[in-house]
C-alpha cells in the first residue's frame, strides 16, 4: 500500500492512504491519525489501512479526493531516528580516489553510517532554504526504509521482518562545511541540513519483483535544472542491503518503530548511468582532469528526484524542490 501525510497545520500531519496510480487518496483518521501512530501498532493497524487501499484502488472508497503532492509533508514529518549509511561503495571509492586516498578494507565488511537530524524533515515540494551558496550545496538521491521495533542484536534475517515502508530521499549536503567538521573527529552536524522525502511511502509488497534481496531494483532519476543527470539502478552495486544496515544499527541498542535508515547516495560503477549527487560528478572530473569543473547548486536551481516502474509510472511521487536564499 501507499501512505502519505497531509499538511493539516499540525507538526505530524494527517495520515492518508494513496491509490496505486497516485491519482486519488483517502483520509485514514478513522484508522490512525498519523503515520507514527500506525507504526506504533502496525500489526493491528496495517491490515485496516490495506483494506482501505484496496477499496481506493477498486473505486469503492467512500470519500476519495484528488491526490496533490503539494499538500504533503514528509511521510514522517519528524522521526525518532534518522540513520544514513553509505552502502554504495563505488561512491565511497570515487570520493577517496579524488583525494588520492585508498579505501580501507574494513569498509567492505562494516557499513558506514551516521545519525542525522530527524526533528525537521522537508516535504516533497518544500523549498531548500539556506544562507550561503559558498557552503557547497549538493543534492543526494537515496532510498530509505522505515522500521518497526527491532531488538538489539537482531540478525539481518530478523531485521528484514521489520521493514515497514520504503521511501525516496534528498539528503542535502553542504560539501564545503564537511572537511572542517570531520577534522574535529566527531562527524556531521552543520553540513547536513534538513532532509527531504518524496510524498508517498510504500510497503515492500507493493513494489513487486523490484523489491528483492532487501534492495530496490529500479533506476533512481535525478533531474537538475530540467536536465536528467543520473539514473543509476538502486539495486546494483549496493554492498550492504537494508536488513544488513538495520542489523548494523541495532548492534548495541534497540531500534524503535518509526526509525528511518537511508542507503546513502545511489551510485553505480557504470558511469554512463550518471550521478545522484554533484560531488560524485566532481570526483570523476578530478580523477580525469585533476580539477573539478561542475559547480555546486546555485540559488534558483531546481532538483527533481523520482523512481518510475517498468511501465514508466511514478511509484513514490517526486521530490521537486527549488533552492532559495534564507531571508
Amino acid at each position: 500500500m501507499k501512505l502519505a501525510t497531509l499538511n493539516d497545520g499540525t507538526r505530524d500531519g494527517q495520515l492518508a492512504v494513496v491509490a496505486r496510480d497516485l491519482r486519488t487518496a483517502h483520509i485514514a483518521d478513522g484508522i490512525a491519525p498519523t503515520l507514527q501512530a500506525a507504526l506504533d501498532d502496525w500489526t493491528f493497524i496495517a491490515p485496516q489501512l490495506d483494506e482501505l487501499y484496496r477499496q481506493l484502488n477498486e473505486g469503492r472508497a467512500r470519500r476519495p479526493f484528488d491526490f496533490d503532492p503539494a499538500r504533503c509533508m514528509a511521510p514522517l514529518p519528524r522521526a525518532y531516528q534518522w540513520a544514513d549509511a553509505s552502502a554504495y561503495l563505488n561512491h565511497v571509492e570515487l570520493v577517496r580516489r579524488a583525494r588520492n586516498a585508498e579505501m580501507p578494507a574494513s569498509f567492505r565488511e562494516d557499513p558506514l553510517m551516521v545519525q542525522g537530524g530527524s526533528d525537521d524533515f522537508l516535504g516533497p515540494v518544500d523549498d531548500i532554504v539556506l544562507a550561503h551558496e559558498e557552503w557547497g550545496i549538493d543534492f543526494e538521491a537515496e532510498v530509505a526504509v522505515v522500521t518497526g521495533d527491532v531488538s538489539m542484536g537482531a540478525t539481518p534475517d530478523e531485521a528484514s521482518q521489520h521493514i515497514r515502508l520504503v521511501m525516496l530521499v534528498n539528503d542535502v549536503s553542504l560539501r564545503n562545511l564537511i572537511p572542517d567538521e570531520l577534522a574535529k573527529g566527531f562527524g556531521f552536524l552543520q553540513s547536513k541540513p534538513a532532509t527531504s522525502f518524496a510524498p508517498v511511502a510504500v510497503t515492500p509488497d507493493d513494489l513487486g519483483d523490484a523489491w528483492r534481496g532487501g534492495k530496490l531494483h529500479l533506476p533512481l532519476r535525478s533531474v537538475w535544472n530540467g536536465h536528467l543527470v543520473g539514473q543509476p539502478n538502486a539495486g546494483d552495486d549496493m554492498a550492504f542491503n537494508f536488513p544488513q544496515l538495520i542489523a548494523h544499527l541495532c548492534k548495541s541498542r534497540n531500534v524503535r518503530a518509526g526509525s528511518i535508515v537511508g542507503s546513502g547516495t545511489v551510485s553505480n560503477k557504470d558511469a554512463r548511468r550518471g550521478y545522484s549527487c554533484i560531488a560524485e560528478k566532481r570526483c570523476l572530473e578530478m580523477i580525469a582532469d585533476g580539477a573539478a569543473s561542475t559547480p555546486f547548486m546555485r540559488f534558483g536551481d531546481t532538483i527533481r528526484i523520482e523512481m518510475l516502474d517498468e511501465k514508466g509510472k511514478s511509484i513514490f511521487g517526486a521530490i521537486d524542490q527549488a533552492l532559495k536564499r534564507l531571508g
